[in-house]
C-alpha cells in the first residue's frame, strides 16, 4: 500500500524502525554515480520531496536511466534515518517499477528557474513546480475553510446559477449564452435577433455574481453564501483580471451595515489565521522565495482591528497627503487601486473598512442614507490587493429601489422577481462579495491572479 509522503514527514512516529515503504510520485532530481543513486521524489501531498537510495549494482542498468526528472516512479525500500540535513527519514529501496518516463531533451521542466510567463504557458504540468503545488494546496485549504467557516456560523450554502438572464453588477460585459446557429440567426420584424427562438427563450449569460439569487435566499432561510465560479467578458490582460473567477458572497438577513462588517473583518481574519495554522510548509516555502514579508503581512491582518473610515474622510486623506497620483481624487469618483494601497499601506498601515460610497458609483441595490447622496456600501481594502471585499447594506424599500432602477433605465419587468422580495415581507439585510483569487493573492504573495486559479482564463487563452 502506498504511503503518502506527507505522513513519513508529518508523522513519522506511526512508522515502525527498518519498515518497509511504498512511495510513488515524480522525480524532481536525481544524482547517481558508480555505487550509489539519490533520487527525490515528490507525490503532491506536501512541498518536501522523499530521497530514496538506491545501491545501484543491485538494479539493472537500463531501469536506472529512464530514470530521470519529471519520470513517475514507485518504490518499495527500508525507512531509514538520514545522516543529511534537511531531512529526518530516507527510503533504502530494494524494488523500482517506472510509471512514465520524461525525455530529459524535451521535459519542459527539466532546469529550475523559469520565469511565469513561460509555466502559464504549461499550466498542464505547472502544478508540479514547488511554487504552483504550493499555490494549489493553500487554494484547496481556503476553499475548505470557506465552507467551515459558514457551517460552523450556521449559514446555508446556495447553488445560484451560473446561467443567467440578469447583470447583477450592471456591468455588461458578460458572457452571451445561446444555442442559435450563428451562421443562420433568426431575426425579427425590425431587424434583432429573436432570441424567443433560442432553448431559454430570452437573451442568456454567464454570471457576473450570485449575488442577487442569494438574497432571495436570504430571505427565506436567514443565513445562506454562495461559492462558485463568476464571469466577466472584459478584454483585458492586466495582472489583476480574469475572465472567470471565483466569489464567495453571504447574504445575512436582519443585519445592516455595522454587523456587516463586523462579519467580513471576522470572516477574512480567520482565512488568514487557517492558512497561518494549516499551511505553515507552503508558507513558509513562498515567503523564501515569492515575497520575503508574507508571513509577518499575514500575521499583521490577524493581529489588529480593522480601521473603520468613511469614503469622504478617505477623499480628504487622499487629497491632503501630498502624494502625486496617476488619477487625481475628487468626490463622487470611484477609488482607484492606487488610492487604496495609498490608505491601507501608507496613511493607515493596516487594512481598512471604507464605507458610505456616492450614490451615483455604486449599485441600485445598495441602501440609500438620509443624506440623498451616499449609499451604505463597504469595502474592505488590503495591502499589496486594494478592495478585496465589496458589499453594502441592501436596500428594502421598495419605492426606493424602483425609483433608483428607473434612474438607471432598468426594465422593471426584468427585475420583478427580484423586486417580490421587497413586496412580500421585506426585511433589512446585507452581505458583501469576497473575489477569491483576490483573497489567494494575497494569502501567497503571488502578484498576478493568473497565478494563483489552476487554469486561468484570459483574452485569447482557453487553451487548457
Amino acid at each position: 500500500m502506498r504511503t503518502p509522503i506527507v505522513e513519513l514527514i508529518k508523522t513519522p512516529e506511526q512508522f515502525a524502525a527498518e519498515q518497509i515503504i511504498n512511495v510513488k510520485g515524480w522525480v524532481r532530481t536525481k544524482r547517481q554515480n558508480k555505487e550509489i543513486a539519490f533520487i527525490a521524489i515528490n507525490d503532491g501531498s506536501i512541498i518536501h520531496n522523499i530521497q530514496i537510495i538506491v545501491d545501484v549494482p543491485n538494479f539493472e542498468e537500463e531501469l536506472l536511466k529512464k530514470i530521470t526528472t519529471g519520470s513517475c516512479i514507485s518504490a518499495i525500500g527500508i525507512l531509514k534515518e538520514s545522516p543529511a540535513s534537511g531531512q529526518a527519514h530516507e527510503i533504502h529501496a530494494t524494488e523500482i517499477e517506472i510509471y512514465g518516463t520524461a525525455d530529459s531533451e524535451k521535459y519542459p521542466l527539466q532546469k529550475k528557474g523559469h520565469s511565469m510567463e513561460f509555466l502559464r504557458e504549461i499550466a498542464h504540468l505547472r502544478p508540479r513546480t514547488n511554487t504552483f503545488g504550493a499555490v494549489f494546496r493553500i487554494r484547496h485549504h481556503m476553499t475548505f475553510a470557506v465552507h467551515k467557516f459558514f457551517n460552523d456560523k450556521g449559514f446555508f450554502n446556495i447553488h445560484s446559477p451560473i446561467i443567467t438572464g440578469s447583470d447583477a453588477e450592471g456591468a455588461g460585459a458578460m458572457f452571451q449564452v445561446t444555442t442559435l446557429d450563428l451562421n443562420k440567426v433568426p431575426r425579427t420584424k425590425e431587424g434583432e435577433v429573436d432570441y424567443s427562438e433560442d432553448f431559454f427563450g430570452k437573451e442568456t449569460n454567464l454570471t457576473v455574481s450570485g449575488q442577487l439569487e442569494a438574497e432571495l435566499a436570504a430571505m427565506a432561510l436567514g443565513k445562506v453564501y454562495t461559492f462558485g465560479p463568476t464571469f466577466r467578458a472584459e478584454n483585458s490582460n492586466t495582472a489583476r483580471h480574469l475572465a472567470e473567477f471565483w466569489m464567495i458572497e453571504p447574504e445575512v438577513a436582519f443585519i445592516e451595515i455595522d454587523e456587516n462588517m463586523d462579519l467580513a473583518e471576522e470572516f477574512i481574519k480567520y482565512l488568514v489565521k487557517y492558512a497561518l495554522d494549516h499551511c505553515s510548509d507552503d508558507l513558509e516555502f513562498l515567503n523564501k522565495m515569492v515575497d520575503k514579508e508574507l508571513i509577518s503581512r499575514l500575521q499583521a491582518v490577524i493581529a489588529h482591528p480593522f480601521v473603520r473610515a468613511t469614503y469622504t474622510e478617505a477623499v480628504e486623506i487622499l487629497q491632503k497627503s501630498g502624494q502625486k497620483f496617476e488619477y487625481p481624487v475628487e468626490w463622487g469618483d470611484d477609488l482607484h487601486a492606487e488610492h487604496e494601497r495609498y490608505l491601507v499601506e501608507k496613511h493607515f498601515e493596516k487594512p481598512v473598512i471604507l464605507t458610505d460610497y456616492p450614490k451615483g458609483i455604486k449599485a441600485f441595490y445598495m441602501k440609500q442614507n438620509d443624506d440623498g447622496k451616499t449609499v451604505r456600501a463597504m469595502d474592505v481594502l488590503f495591502p499589496k490587493i486594494g478592495e478585496i471585499i465589496g458589499g453594502s447594506q441592501r436596500e428594502e424599500n421598495l419605492e426606493k429601489i424602483r425609483e433608483w432602477i428607473t434612474e438607471l433605465n432598468i426594465p422593471e419587468e426584468d427585475l420583478w422577481w427580484y423586486l417580490d422580495t421587497r413586496r412580500y415581507g421585506t426585511a433589512p439585510h446585507s452581505g458583501f462579495g469576497l473575489g477569491f483569487e483576490r483573497l489567494m493573492l494575497f494569502v501567497t504573495g503571488m502578484s498576478n491572479m493568473r497565478d494563483v486559479i489552476p487554469f486561468p482564463r484570459t483574452p485569447q487563452n482557453a487553451e487548457f
